[in-house]
């Protein structure tokens, strides 16, 4: 991203909502494959799940980067909003905790054979999904906390 969030707080803003829907539409594509039939072609399955994967897996590469990149809304809320700093670091963790499950699962799905393996990778990709949705509430709860409350003045 060129600008930084103080220079074009609006744009930002903006980017990070459309970031936010793209990272949501691959996590119900991710959903709809895990769902979808698998015994009569496990194989066929498997792909669906890694193709949906794939894409979160881009969408969630891109949002790490716009929220801890140099110019990053970490950075942003760090100079405006200090007292955010430990939502901020649980986010970061989130970010960490979730990459490894999406390492797990791809790592799952590729090696994926047997029926015993589609549970598996349903399972691990529910717990993704959910680690995700947890996520994004928490970090719409950051958002909101930092540009549309006003802590310090009078209602």
């Amino acid at each position: 991203m060129d600008q930084s969030p103080a220079t074009s707080e609006p744009a930002f803003l903006d980017e990070l909502r459309r970031r936010r829907s793209e990272l949501r539409d691959s996590m119900s594509a991710l959903e709809l494959a895990l769902a979808a039939p698998a015994p009569q072609d496990p194989a066929r399955w498997a792909e669906r799940v890694h193709v949906a994967l794939v894409e979160l897996t881009a969408d969630f590469r891109v949002h790490v980067d716009l929220t801890e990149g140099p110019d990053g809304l970490y950075q942003e809320l760090l100079r405006r909003a200090p007292r955010l700093s430990g939502a901020m670091a649980r986010l970061t963790h989130d970010h960490a905790r979730i990459r490894g499950l999406v390492d797990e699962l791809l790592a799952r799905v590729r090696g994926q054979g047997g029926d015993g393996d589609v549970d598996h990778v349903r399972e691990l990709g529910t717990t993704l999904l959910g680690a995700l949705v947890r996520h994004r509430q928490r970090g719409a709860d950051l958002v909101f906390e930092a540009y549309q409350v006003d802590i310090g003045g009078e209602t």
